[in-house]
């Protein structure tokens, strides 16, 4: 498999080890693997392959994770591929202070 990765240290994936529970949940529904389990707790093992798609979020029973979906880095530059045009990280496309390097 081909391991993805996005600009570094961008993604608002975070996680709550006090909450984690260890139940692999989050394990068994990310696309990019960024979770491995140790000593029977969830930890972020690579947070620039994260794509914000929030699903590990959606899915943990404790709310041990939290990601911002669709409003990071990751989102923009799939959002630019997919438009044309440069990625714009937040705020509204004409507003460059917000964008990537603005």
């Amino acid at each position: 498999m081909i391991k993805h990765r996005y600009l570094k240290k961008v993604a608002t994936l975070e996680l709550n080890a006090d909450k984690c529970i260890g139940c692999g949940v989050c394990l068994d529904v990310c696309p990019h693997e960024v979770f491995e389990i140790n000593s029977g707790k969830t930890w972020i093992s690579d947070r620039d392959r994260c794509m914000e798609c929030g699903a590990c979020a959606q899915n943990c029973p404790v709310e041990a994770l939290t990601v911002k979906v669709g409003v990071g880095c990751a989102a923009a530059i799939i959002q630019g591929k997919l438009k044309g045009t440069a990625p714009c990280c937040g705020g509204s496309e004409g507003d460059k202070s917000s964008c990537c390097g603005g």
